[in-house]
């Protein structure tokens, strides 16, 4: 049997377990070949009239259906946000196997940029219009950022740690390394994490459009989200849940579970500089992509390739360029963003971009970034596009940032 512990005595940890709910695909083998072939899923919005929003697009899950998951009745009384949560959160444990675990040792931690806002705003609604005799008792639970963490333990009966993470676009790859830390202290042995959001409302789409954070091509919405571009303009907007089964790794190995890999490094940190703007230069994402490869004990030149945050907003993708080339200088390795594909799943995008980076390793395969015609000339990286790259299986560093300057990067090395 391969070593419990890693270089600093901590119990390892294994990835047992995936489940997406994305616009790329509601199944790994659907996500996976939408991503790695590169095909845009940004479109003209659907769930509700934006014939009269700044931006009438963006990247939704179509046709997901949440009563084979929860039934109509508990559907009706959580928020979109938890559906897709809950339901990414019960493939992830369907794909892991019989893991067995007594429940007290069982822990989640789902991260929420926003949590409930579909609900929250039309009840907003219906109290302006109807009055406060109408406001649904069920608004409270359905649109607070804890609901799906909630859910996820009372589904399952598990009685161990529960925890929400709402760090913006870093929270659910926040989540999953604070459930790495769960694992490697001993106060979990099994933990679904991850993350889940759908914020596309007429509200929040005005209000990032007032942000100039959004991009604007209404009549090309499937070109709009170009990371590391030289037209990039701003993000897609995009909905979405994705979670990680993490187990102890001799457990894992005991139980004969399929190991998909091993987390072996988690930095946090923060910009401490603006509420949306990345810190200049990227000094932030740099420290804190630093820390992930500390905490691993690997070389910059050890990393396979990098999945970037990559949002394909002018200031983000440049200075998360500039930081990558300070860390791993002239020989950094192939860079990708999955969100040329899927858009911005904001606390949602870390765990899917988790999942994208796992399956790429496994694969030894690194996605293009989509939409990606003209490198910008303030982005002095390595930019893997127009055809996937094939880089055999090494360990792979992803990045996820929010607003209010919180960094997160994790590194997974290959199951060994």
């Amino acid at each position: 049997m391969a070593a419990a512990l890693d270089h600093r005595g901590r119990q390892r940890v294994a990835v047992t377990g995936l489940g997406v709910k994305s616009p790329a695909g509601q199944d790994l083998a659907t996500f996976w070949d939408t991503v790695v072939s590169g095909r845009p899923t940004a479109a003209p919005l659907s769930r509700f009239d934006a014939s009269a929003l700044p931006v009438r697009f963006g990247c939704e899950v179509v046709g997901f259906d949440p009563v084979p998951y929860l039934g109509a009745k508990e559907s009706r009384r959580v928020d979109r946000v938890t559906q897709l949560g809950f339901a990414a959160a019960a493939d992830a444990l369907a794909d892991a196997g019989e893991v067995n675990a007594d429940p007290a040792r069982c822990a989640v931690v789902i991260g929420t940029g926003i949590g409930g806002l579909i609900t929250l705003e039309e009840q907003v609604g219906v109290h302006l219009t109807k009055g406060p005799s109408r406001v649904s008792p069920f608004l409270v639970p359905m649109m607070m950022a804890n609901a799906t963490a909630g859910t996820v333990a009372m589904q399952f009966g598990w009685t161990g740690p529960n925890l929400c993470v709402a760090t913006a676009c870093a929270a659910s790859a926040n989540a999953i390394g604070e459930a790495v830390r769960l694992v490697r202290d001993g106060s979990a042995d099994v933990v679904l994490a991850g993350g889940t959001e759908s914020c596309m409302t007429p509200t929040a789409i005005a209000a990032f459009a007032r942000m100039t954070a959004l991009s604007t091509r209404n009549d090309e919405p499937e070109r709009a989200s170009r990371p590391f571009d030289a037209e990039r303009d701003g993000f897609v907007m995009g909905e979405g849940a994705a979670a990680l089964l993490l187990e102890r790794w001799d457990r894992a190995v005991a139980r004969g579970a399929r190991i998909y890999g091993e987390i072996v490094g988690y930095g946090r940190n923060a910009d401490a500089y603006h509420i949306t703007a990345p810190s200049p230069g990227g000094e932030g994402a740099a420290a804190c992509m630093q820390l992930a490869l500390d905490d691993a004990g690997l070389a910059p030149q050890e990393i396979g390739h990098v999945n970037a945050h990559g949002t394909s907003t002018p200031l983000n993708d440049a200075a998360e360029a500039e930081a990558i080339r300070k860390v791993f200088g002239d020989a950094a390795p192939p860079v990708t963003s999955t969100k040329g594909v899927t858009g911005h799943l904001i606390g949602a995008a870390g765990a899917t971009e988790a999942i994208a980076a796992l399956l790429a390793m496994t694969h030894g395969v690194v996605p293009p970034t989509a939409n990606l015609e003209r490198i910008g000339d303030d982005v002095p990286v390595d930019v893997v596009h127009g055809a996937p790259r094939t880089v055999g299986t090494r360990a792979v560093l992803s990045n996820s940032f929010g607003f209010g300057g919180h960094n997160a990067s994790l590194i997974f090395a290959p199951a060994g």
